[in-house]
């Protein structure tokens, strides 16, 4: 007899897709990342993230081989999953899927498998935002690059960024909600989000991740293979990246620096806390590792960071390495202002610091006798070297 529950969720991870833009001669969720497919390692995440019944839809010709990979990575929860052929349309494969999930399931997540990546916490906001009574959810991420209207090689304007998103998956639903946006389905939506909000439910938004992005050309692919397999050479090659950042004094409150709270002292300008060291670690280390700056991951679009001290960055930039395969060596920043006077508190500062990166943070402190805008006392700059290597 089965120890696990029957849940109340169901993933169905879309596997039929034949993949034609990756121009691998083989359906997109059976090529291979590593010594395992691209279903394979999808398959590894859904399963780390909270129970649920899990249907993978793939082509009929493939339904044994997905059968098998999924029986593979599913463990203990192996009486969870089922197979079922997909047909020749994304919502044909989903419908196939929605037929085959169990009448006590209450909530349907709809997962590309060619989002390999996604990590398991992502699974879980969706779910937490259903249960928290939502109808239809989607994570999503703000669209960074500058957006043009083009006719042609044309630019006719500018489109504003501020007010899209880049929808991902696992998309969750009200499983009554979907099933009947599906039955009354009359033509093709470019998502399952779009067919649910076309019958007049409203979609809400948890956190995405960078690492959920959708594998659909050969670069994709090679970006995928990176993180999970990086090249031989880089197994016993350290990484180092640099890192800078700059905030003029005239916050309001109290001064936060190096992750350490300066009574009267004035505070620094910022989104966050102005803490520029900090941020200038978060730099060094994310450009180390290849995966971006401080702005791709804790921009000004992201209000959980308003006001938030080192510590957030730095353990959310430890987490954001361990996700790609890296660990932390060691940083060394040097803090160039007036005020505050480090000496007196570099020890505290490097430890709070170094707990925070889970890595020996070093700081070390210049006033630039006088010049430039750190010389004068408007502000406050750092630079910070970071060194990582491969987890």
């Amino acid at each position: 007899m089965s120890l696990i529950p029957v849940p109340r969720v169901a993933v169905i991870v879309v596997a039929a897709g034949a993949g034609t833009r990756l121009g691998q001669g083989a359906p997109k969720a059976f090529v291979g990342l590593d010594a395992h497919t691209i279903l394979r390692h999808a398959l590894r995440h859904v399963f780390a993230a909270p129970v649920a019944q899990v249907v993978v839809v793939a082509p009929e010709e493939r339904v044994g081989e997905a059968l098998t990979d999924a029986r593979e990575e599913a463990g203990e929860r192996v009486e969870l999953v089922s197979v079922v052929a997909g047909g020749a349309t994304r919502q044909e494969s989903v419908t196939a899927g929605l037929h085959a999930v169990w009448p006590d399931v209450e909530m349907v997540l709809v997962h590309d498998a060619a989002r390999a990546l996604t990590p398991p916490a992502v699974f879980a906001r969706v779910i937490e935002a259903l249960q928290a009574g939502a109808d239809a959810v989607i994570p999503a991420l703000p669209v960074v690059d500058t957006l043009k209207r083009v006719d042609g090689s044309t630019v006719v304007a500018a489109v504003d960024r501020s007010v899209l998103a880049g929808a991902q998956t696992p998309q969750g639903f009200r499983r009554a909600v979907l099933d009947a946006a599906y039955a009354s389905a009359d033509r093709e939506h470019t998502d399952d989000a779009a067919l649910v909000q076309g019958h007049g439910h409203t979609v809400r938004t948890v956190a995405g991740d960078d690492l959920a992005f959708k594998i659909t050309t050969a670069a994709d692919l090679e970006r995928a293979r990176a993180i999970v397999s990086p090249a031989p050479a880089a197994a016993s090659i350290p990484r180092i990246g640099v890192g800078t950042d700059v905030h003029a004094f005239g916050g309001d409150g109290i001064l936060w620096l190096a992750g350490v709270e300066w009574p009267g002292e004035a505070a620094l300008q910022g989104h966050s806390d102005g803490d520029a060291i900090a941020h200038a670690i978060v730099d060094a280390v994310l450009a180390a590792a290849g995966l971006g700056d401080i702005g791709t991951h804790f921009g000004t679009d992201k209000p959980e960071y308003a006001g938030a001290h080192a510590d957030a960055f730095l353990r959310r930039t430890r987490e954001i390495l361990a996700d790609a395969g890296w660990r932390i060596g060691n940083v060394s920043v040097q803090v160039q202002a007036r005020r505050p006077r480090f000496s007196a508190r570099r020890h505290e500062a490097e430890a709070v610091l170094s707990a925070a990166l889970g890595a020996p943070v070093s700081v070390s402190a210049t006033t630039t006798d006088g010049l430039g805008f750190t010389g004068t006392g408007e502000g406050v700059a750092a630079f910070a070297v970071a060194l990582v290597l491969p987890a």
